[in-house]
């Protein structure tokens, strides 16, 4: 007997998501939440670049191997 999972859709959609996507959807959820909060977009944008560059160098590290 098989038994049925249920599959939450928001999971769903983002497995089907590359990491890339994935991240980019992250970001843009990031500034429209704290859209209204006390930090401005240039601080957003400064973190996500943050992020990006250490996602840039982990994976330039991990391609020498």
């Amino acid at each position: 007997m098989r038994t049925l999972t249920k599959i939450n859709p928001e999971d769903y959609i983002l497995s089907v998501l590359s990491p890339e996507d994935r991240l980019e959807s992250a970001f843009e959820i990031a500034k429209q939440t704290f859209r209204k909060s006390g930090l401005v977009i240039a601080d957003i944008e400064r973190a996500v670049k943050k992020v990006r560059r250490k996602i840039y160098e982990a994976d330039k590290k991990q391609s020498r191997y």
